[in-house]
């Protein structure tokens, strides 16, 4: 969706929150946790026709910590 098309269904009504304020920090309304002290900020998508949504997260030391913190789901299959 970041090319500003939606996978679902093809509209090119997509819209991004990327730029809103208050994203991160104690009471981020756009933001998961990574760890009991750390948060990530999202930048979200969003369809306006079909209602998809896609969340994104920008800051790669972030991407990082999640790596190291959660856990990961193998494919289906075991592999």
């Amino acid at each position: 969706m970041k090319n500003g098309q939606c996978p679902k269904c093809g509209s090119k009504e997509v819209y991004s929150g990327a730029d809103i304020p208050l994203k991160s920090g104690p009471f981020g309304s756009n933001a998961i946790p990574v760890t009991l002290v750390s948060i990530a900020a999202m930048d979200n998508y969003v369809c306006v026709d079909c209602g998809l949504v896609e969340s994104y997260i920008e800051d790669s030391a972030k991407l990082k910590d999640i790596a190291k913190e959660w856990k990961k789901i193998s494919p289906a299959g075991g592999q």
